[in-house]
């Protein structure tokens, strides 16, 4: 049963990155860099490796993330007190063009729950904060 659980979850989760994936391509943006763009919006400036731990990727992507977004110029590269340490916060550009990105995910998010009751969705949303609590 565990292989099986965590199978169909691995499955669900490449599913949804990838619809999200094809919804975000004609506004030039991938999930990873939604998921970057989503944290710095509701959280303000962090650095990399506070992005990295609270999106629970390494290091590498992320630097590879954030080098696109800079390109983009959807965010910016704020240098920390320590000379290592750099600060990355959206920039005007992006906080302009966000409610278009999130209108886009949100109705990409509805199209996916469709058919699934609120009460369902409730669930599994409290399913996932406690899960993601304990492993923390």
């Amino acid at each position: 049963m565990y292989h099986e659980l965590f199978h169909t979850l691995h499955q669900l989760s490449r599913h949804l990155t990838n619809k999200l994936n094809e919804a975000l391509k004609p506004l030039g943006l991938y999930s990873s860099q939604w998921a970057v763009i989503y944290v710095l919006h509701e959280k303000g400036s962090l650095t990399q490796k506070q992005l990295c731990e609270y999106l629970f990727v390494e290091a590498p992507p992320m630097t590879r993330t954030i080098q696109r977004l800079v390109s983009q110029r959807y965010v910016m590269q704020i240098p920390g007190k320590d000379k290592r340490e750099k600060y990355i916060q959206l920039t005007e550009e992006a906080i302009n063009s966000y409610p278009k990105w999130e209108q886009v995910v949100n109705e990409t998010n509805k199209a996916l729950l469709e058919g699934v009751p609120d009460t369902i969705q409730k669930q599994l949303l409290q399913l996932q904060i406690g899960w993601l609590g304990k492993l923390r």
